[in-house]
């Protein structure tokens, strides 16, 4: 094959990085950002001028819209027409930018998201606003490039006699760059760059006087000054955009929140979708309906809530869980110096302001050479004038034109420009009136010579023109702020209450971990043993409790478990309910529930009080379990363990009461002492030495007991011996002692402790034997022993090998008010 030379050979990713390269700087400097000067990308940049040289200028009919992006199309921007109508269209959206660019009949579209009528239809021209960024074009203020087909010349950038960027904005994404930029108050964004020109190095925290913040078309409540402050120092940061809205009053005891303004570029159609599928799916309680009632007159829209509902706490949601409430970012890049930068308040104002020096120079260099080349020419009709006989002499006995040119500049020394001007002027002009118009416009031409020189020469004198110029600008464009600032971006803070409607349940946890709320409906249609539980698991709570309320779930391998009861599965009474393990994710196969405690709010004066195996002791606070943010999916720690140590008891008390701990032990050991001796640590902490144990000894369970009175205890050894003795009956000592025996030690086959529960009031304990049959006895019908008692037996020993589990269920408490 013959080698050819057009063809280079290339490694591939040499060619992709290349042209992906070009292609990147093209979109980035040609499509997407803005231009730091005028606040405009090419499109709408196009767009203006070719509406302008196109004569389709505020003072003059409106024009089809088609016919205009048609020519913008074919002279200046070559891609789709639908991308050129898009841009018109947004320009010409009052919702969208601060001060609209482009007028428009028909319709453009609205914040509901619909699209606007086909450019056949609408029809458009420049807003009064647009001839100032185009004043002064063609005076040579700017640079003109070819177009893409070298037919046509188009600008870089517009002359730009108001800081564009800041007011009206910009949006766009490119490759590698994005830009968000908010608008802008005009009449405040012209006071901060006349400040700015006075005093070249203004502090930001002087120029946010007279620029606080955006000003959005929409309105809205802007919250978060100190965000306002980084984003303008930085072109980063995050403030919060709310809604303008208003709780008032309705007839019988009823309110509605009427919502008067939303924020920036949200879709009110679907805001408003939203917020009834909100009133539709229950989400919360207290909405009757939801209304656009939207009009020619401004944007109203009504929510009707029911009799008695929480319109502050329903609003507080709709904030959180709509964009009734968003998060604006501030992300301010655009093309400087042809690159893009990420720029704050001064810089864009800065550079602004360099662009508007250079335009008023060009223009100012453009008209000087305009006057004094007019000057020159007065100065020849003058001098004409005054010796007209004479130069109509000669032009008389000229041959043609171009002769009478050239005596004139022979004979009177005009120059070639001046005798153009001569041969040309009309004999209406020989009037004797017409020198004293001649002699005015010399003095106005001198005059502004003088002007246009002071401004060249002289930086003050072109600062103070420019200043007049913005002034003039913000004096008959300039309108009130829409968007209200505030300082502190405001917490919203949804209480339970407004989402979930009170209602009464039985909540069930049981021993393994399964855990439901049933309604009393499904209680009361069941006998209360009819529950659901597998075949060797037991209730450890159950009890009434309703859905506002909480409960916090202790485990024996130092977990806390939190669920709110409205969040619980509702599963019917004889069910089985949701084990933790389908939803804790850091639930164990062998881990067990110890306690369940129910609250409505977290109390400060309540602590936990819980006891190892191991031998460990602490308390901690109540208010160290404060709901986390993983709690659906994970339990955090409350006690820290060793080895294979768990937890055997918890209690949660009343801090500073006079309690005692009273603990024993396997090989029985009991030791009573006083609550006030452990210490209160934090939720991770692993406690302090509750007992001293001997080898291969273990805590069995630990009990909290009043230091005064009688509190009896069921003991239940492993050889089936059931004893009641007063806790009480031990002395008291101090903490991390061996402690005294309960029970009177056997030389042969000694009693071992296998459960120690307080004796309640008709509480039933069952006792299951190795042999696998199940002994029930109530703990109240055995007497009180003494400290050296080994009780009496619940069965031959020998014929059922012992106890392998002891356990006391939970009886289900139905009461009006959930104990606490």
């Amino acid at each position: 094959m013959q080698h050819r030379n057009d063809i280079q050979e290339m490694p591939l990713k040499d060619v992709m990085g290349d042209r992906f390269g070009r292609y990147s700087k093209y979109i980035i400097q040609e499509r997407a950002l803005p231009d730091i000067r005028d606040g405009l990308k090419p499109v709408q940049r196009r767009i203006l001028f070719a509406m302008n040289e196109d004569g389709n200028t505020h003072e003059k009919a409106f024009r089809k819209s088609a016919k205009g992006v048609g020519n913008i199309m074919g002279n200046y921007h070559p891609h789709g027409d639908s991308s050129i109508y898009d841009a018109m269209v947004r320009m010409s959206q009052d919702w969208k930018l601060r001060e609209t660019l482009i007028e428009m009949h028909g319709n453009n579209g609205s914040m509901d998201g619909d699209p606007p009528a086909a450019m056949r239809y609408t029809e458009a021209r420049l807003s009064k606003l647009s001839g100032e960024m185009l004043a002064d074009i063609e005076k040579e203020t700017v640079d003109l490039v070819w177009n893409f087909d070298d037919t046509e010349k188009e600008p870089t950038v517009l002359p730009a006699r108001y800081p564009n960027l800041l007011v009206n904005g910009s949006t766009g994404i490119s490759a590698g760059y994005a830009t968000e930029i908010p608008t802008h108050n005009l009449g405040e964004v012209i006071e901060g760059t006349i400040y700015l020109i006075d005093h070249p190095n203004v502090t930001l925290d002087k120029l946010m006087e007279f620029i606080p913040g955006p000003d959005f078309p929409t309105g809205g409540i802007l919250q978060g000054v100190d965000e306002i402050k980084k984003a303008y120092t930085k072109g980063k940061g995050r403030v919060v955009l709310r809604s303008k809205t208003e709780i008032k009053p309705m007839k019988a005891g009823r309110e509605q929140i009427v919502i008067s303004e939303i924020p920036y570029e949200v879709n009110k159609a679907n805001l408003v979708k939203k917020m009834d599928e909100i009133r539709l799916m229950k989400k919360i309680d207290g909405i009757a309906e939801v209304r656009d009632e939207t009009d020619r007159t401004g944007l109203q829209i009504v929510i009707d809530l029911k009799k008695d509902a929480n319109a502050q706490g329903i609003l507080n949601y709709l904030f959180k869980n709509t964009d009734l409430q968003v998060n604006y970012n501030f992300n301010m890049v655009a093309i400087d110096e042809q690159r893009p930068k990420q720029v704050g308040l001064i810089r864009i104002l800065q550079a602004y302001i360099d662009h508007r020096r250079d335009v008023i120079q060009r223009r100012s260099r453009f008209e000087l050479n305009r006057s004094l080349k007019r000057q020159h020419i007065v100065e020849g009709l003058m001098k004409a004038l005054s010796i007209l006989d004479e130069v109509i002499a000669t032009i008389r006995k000229s041959k043609d034109k171009k002769n009478a040119k050239q005596n004139l500049v022979k004979e009177f020394a005009f120059s070639e420009a001046q005798a153009e001007a001569i041969v040309s002027l009309q004999l209406y002009r020989l009037t004797n009136t017409d020198i004293t118009a001649l002699e005015k416009e010399a003095q106005e031409l001198a005059d502004n010579i003088t002007f246009l020189n002071s401004i060249l020469g002289n930086d003050k004198e072109l600062m103070k023109l420019m200043k007049k110029e913005l002034r003039e600008v913000k004096k008959q464009y300039e309108s009130s702020r829409l968007t209200f600032i505030q300082k502190e971006i405001e917490e919203i803070v949804v209480n339970t209450e407004v989402l979930v409607s009170q209602e009464d349940v039985m909540v069930t946890v049981s021993k393994e971990g399964y855990i439901k709320r049933s309604s009393l409906r499904s209680f009361s249609a069941s006998s209360a043993n009819e529950i659901g539980l597998k075949e060797t698991d037991y209730l450890v709570f159950a009890k009434q409790l309703h859905t506002l309320q909480h409960v916090l779930i202790v485990t024996n391998k130092g977990n806390m478990i939190y669920r709110p009861i409205h969040e619980l599965a509702d599963i019917r009474w004889k069910d089985v309910g949701e084990h933790l393990s389908q939803t804790i994710t850091n639930f164990d196969k062998d881990e067990q529930v110890i306690g369940v405690y129910p609250y409505d709010q977290l109390a400060d004066n309540k602590v936990f009080v819980l006891i190892s195996r191991n031998g460990m002791i602490k308390q901690t606070a109540m208010t160290e379990f404060a709901t986390w943010r993983t709690y659906k999916s994970k339990a955090t720690a409350c006690m820290k363990l060793k080895g294979d140590d768990e937890i055997v008891n918890a209690y949660l008390v009343e801090d500073g009461q006079p309690l005692d701990v009273f603990l024993v032990s396997y090989r029985g050991f009991g030791l009573r002492y006083p609550l006030s001796e452990v210490n209160t640590v934090g939720a991770k902490a692993a406690g302090v030495i509750s007992m001293n144990l001997k080898e291969e000894d273990y805590i069995v369970n630990g009990l909290l007991v009043w230091s005064e009175g009688d509190t009896p205890v069921t003991i239940v050894t492993q050889r089936g011996a059931i004893k009641r003795m007063l806790a009480q009956e031990i002395n008291p000592l101090s903490r991390a002692k061996r402690g005294i025996m309960v029970l009177r030690e056997l030389k042969n086959n000694a009693h071992r402790v296998i459960s120690v529960t307080e004796s309640q009031k008709d509480a039933i304990i069952e006792v299951l034997t190795n042999k696998g049959n199940l002994y029930t006895f109530n703990s109240g019908t055995y007497p009180i022993n003494d400290r050296m008692s080994n009780g009496s037996f619940l069965f031959d020993e020998k014929q059922e090998g012992g106890v392998a589990q002891v356990y006391q269920g939970a009886t289900p408490q139905l009461s009006e008010q959930a104990e606490q």
